[in-house]
Formats: structure tokens, C-alpha cells, sequence
């Protein structure tokens, strides 16, 4: 049963995870952004985003942002899944 709560978690993160890259490599094509996919996955990304454009800003025309928000995933990421592991190992699923 953890086992199977753990690939949920897993999976859920790394959906996250390419939906983020998704959106950052969308937005070098402008028209991506404005087809229903986009729109979608702009809702989706853009809070968390959001977070990390609002204190880095962009140095000209390149925004370091996202690949510093992609780092920081990364981690809380593996910080979350290991805080779910240590959780169901200590409710005893």
C-alpha cells in the first residue's frame, strides 16, 4: 500500500516537473503561450513560478528564474517524498 502512495507521489512531482519545462521552453515560442495548451499549463506553473520571478528579476532579456525555481523543485521534490515515506513507515501503512 506505501509503495503504491509513493509512485502517486512520484508521479504527481515528475507531471509537475515537465509541466514546468514545458512552460519555460514554451515561452521562447510566443504563440505557445496563447493556444489552450499553454493557457493550461500557465495556470498550472505560473503560482510557482510566479514565487521565484517576483525576487530574481531578469538580467536583460534572459530570466534566470525559472532555471533556479527548477532547482529548488528538485528539492522539495525529494524533501516530500521522503517526508511521505517517513510518514506511512511511521503510521505503519
Amino acid at each position: 500500500m506505501s509503495s503504491n502512495i509513493l509512485l502517486i507521489g512520484h508521479y504527481v512531482f515528475e507531471a509537475y516537473y515537465w509541466l514546468i519545462l514545458i512552460s519555460i521552453f514554451g515561452s521562447w515560442f510566443p504563440k505557445f503561450q496563447e493556444t489552450k495548451l499553454g493557457i493550461w499549463i500557465g495556470k498550472l506553473v505560473e503560482p510557482y513560478l510566479g514565487l521565484f520571478r517576483r525576487f530574481i528579476p531578469p538580467l536583460g532579456p534572459i530570466d534566470f528564474s525559472p532555471i533556479i525555481a527548477l532547482f529548488a523543485f528538485q528539492f522539495i521534490r525529494q524533501f516530500a517524498i521522503e517526508g511521505l515515506r517517513q510518514s506511512l513507515n511511521v503510521i505503519g501503512v
